[in-house]
């Protein structure tokens, strides 16, 4: 895992990032009765050189975020700004020169390379379009470099995606998204259809070429052993929004949101003797719909310390003073935040003797 203090300046920002998909009635006459919220209000940043690990249940909107980052689904709304430049505003060539610095790897390595094409066409492929990379005589040499770099044998060059197993493929689709020489992989599970040996073999692989090539990555996954092994930081996300943000001691030691602290629950331990010892906080009800998600905090509906004013405000990410990280923070009227933690805000720092006996009385 990289230093944080080694990364560079901001590569992305992104900014209340929306993307709602419509519901339509009607066949002739189609109407639209309501949206699915996929993502709705995402707010974060990356550094150079830095890791972002999403996590989340399945249907949180994970993927979407990452098709929208990559311009491959429109956004309804926000900003992201890369090296400072909105891509949601690119067009033509501008947007050609950005997909040169932003690539992805997809989650399926059988269905994202073309069974139709030889490996060394699938991975000189962007050869063609961004022709200035690499020039025709020198592409097949190229291609046997980016296999080579990512472990298969540069003979296999002439074969087809179907004599390669899963983890060989999802090799070839890194070697893709290495060709043009990228600042930023967005990488959307890329080892879940993978078996745990080999998901191991991807993720040292992914390592090793961060520290190489000076990648950073936004690395999506519902598995927070995966995520943790590789990522400086991470978000939580949950029915379209970002429940917490922090680095990977925080959110694994110190989780703040009671989502965050339930799927933490949900990890299981490899040792017997303290898989009896480990509490398991179990959820109650299946998620609400994104078509019609609940009022203030999206998780408030099955939160075993919702109160009134879940319903009534919608909590925000406040970054900690001296920290890189945020946390949810959404203070009530007497100065704590609902879930039980002395909240690390100005009001809190102007009045340290109020603060302090609140920390000793119990909270939600």
């Amino acid at each position: 895992m990289a230093d944080l203090s080694k990364t560079g300046e901001t590569l992305l920002e992104v900014h209340d990032l929306v993307k709602h998909y419509p519901v339509t009635q009607g066949i002739v006459l189609k109407r639209t009765i309501g949206q699915v919220r996929a993502v709705d209000g995402v707010s974060f940043d990356l550094s150079s050189g830095e890791t972002l690990g999403v996590v989340g249940e399945s249907g949180c909107g994970k993927s979407t975020l990452a098709k929208v980052l990559m311009r491959l689904e429109p956004a309804t709304a926000g900003q992201v700004l890369f090296e400072g430049e909105d891509i949601l505003k690119l067009k033509g060539a501008a947007l050609r020169r950005m997909r040169r610095k932003v690539q992805m790897v997809f989650q399926d390595p059988y269905t994202s390379l073309n069974p139709r094409m030889t490996v060394g066409d699938i991975i000189g492929e962007p050869f063609e379009i961004h022709s200035e990379v690499a020039p025709k005589k020198s592409r097949r040499k190229a291609v046997q470099d980016l296999l080579d770099v990512v472990g298969l044998n540069p003979e296999y060059i002439n074969r087809y995606p179907h004599q390669f197993s899963g983890g060989q493929r999802q090799r070839i689709g890194i070697a893709r998204s290495l060709a043009l020489k990228p600042d930023l992989i967005i990488c959307d599970e890329p080892v879940s259809a993978l078996d745990v040996s080999i998901q191991a073999q991807v993720m040292n692989l992914l390592g090793d070429l961060k520290k190489e090539f000076g990648l950073s990555y936004i690395f999506i996954a519902h598995d927070l052993s995966v995520v943790r092994h590789l990522s400086d930081r991470v978000a939580v996300m949950y029915l379209g929004k970002l429940m917490e943000v922090g680095t990977d001691t925080e959110i694994y030691q110190q989780a703040s949101h009671p989502y965050t602290q339930a799927l933490l629950s949900a990890v299981p331990v490899p040792d017997p003797t303290a898989r009896e010892r480990k509490s398991v906080i179990r959820l109650e009800g299946d998620p609400p719909s994104p078509v019609n998600p609940p009022s203030g905090c999206r998780f408030r509906t099955r939160c075993w310390k919702a109160q009134d004013l879940c319903a009534a405000e919608v909590p925000e990410l406040i970054e900690r003073h001296g920290q890189r990280s945020e946390r949810w923070r959404l203070l009530d009227v007497v100065g704590t935040d609902r879930c039980g933690h002395v909240a690390r805000s100005a009001a809190a720092t102007a009045a340290p003797a109020r603060s302090a006996s609140l920390s000793r009385s119990p909270v939600g």
